[in-house]
C-alpha cells in the first residue's frame, strides 16, 4: 500500500553564501533520496527551512537544479530560539512510498547531528553496512 510519509533531514552550512547553501542542500537532498530510494515522481512536496542567519539563497533552488520541476517547494525560516543551533538547514520531504515509518531513514549531517544523535548514529551504521542499523521487518 502506498502512503505519504515524511523524511526529515538537517545539516549545517559553512557560510551564508549562495554557493554554500546550494552545496549543503544538494548534499543533504542527495543523501535523503538515495537512502530512501525516492524518485522525483514520489515526492508530494518539500519544505526547506533555514535558521535566520542563512538568507543568501533559497535552498529550493538546489532541488530545481536536480530536476525537481514538478514538485511543490517552499522555503521558510525556523524560529529564532536563543541558544539553538545556528547556520542550520532543514528539509522535510513528503513522499509517497510503500515503506513503513520504521523503514524511513532520516538524515542528519555535519553539525546538525547534535539535533538527533540517535538518528545520526543509525545513519553511521547504515553507511558502514551494519545490519543492526537496518530497520526491523
Amino acid at each position: 500500500m502506498i502512503v505519504c510519509r515524511g523524511i526529515k533531514g538537517a545539516t549545517t552550512v559553512e557560510r551564508n553564501t549562495r554557493e554554500a547553501i546550494l552545496a549543503a542542500t544538494t548534499e543533504l537532498l542527495s543523501r535523503m533520496v538515495e537512502l530512501n530510494d525516492v524518485q522525483p515522481d514520489d515526492i508530494a512536496s518539500a519544505i526547506f527551512s533555514t535558521t535566520p542567519d542563512l538568507n543568501a539563497e533559497f535552498p529550493a533552488v538546489a532541488a530545481r537544479r536536480m530536476g525537481w520541476t514538478d514538485v511543490p517547494l517552499c522555503c521558510v525560516h525556523e524560529m529564532d530560539v536563543p541558544g539553538s543551533l545556528r547556520m542550520c538547514l532543514r528539509i522535510l520531504l513528503h513522499v509517497n512510498t510503500t515503506r513503513s515509518a520504521r523503514e524511513i531513514v532520516h538524515v542528519y549531517l555535519r553539525g546538525a547531528r547534535v539535533l538527533r544523535p540517535d538518528l545520526a548514529q543509525r545513519l553511521d551504521g547504515l553507511a558502514a553496512g551494519h545490519p543492526a542499523a537496518l530497520p526491523e521487518d
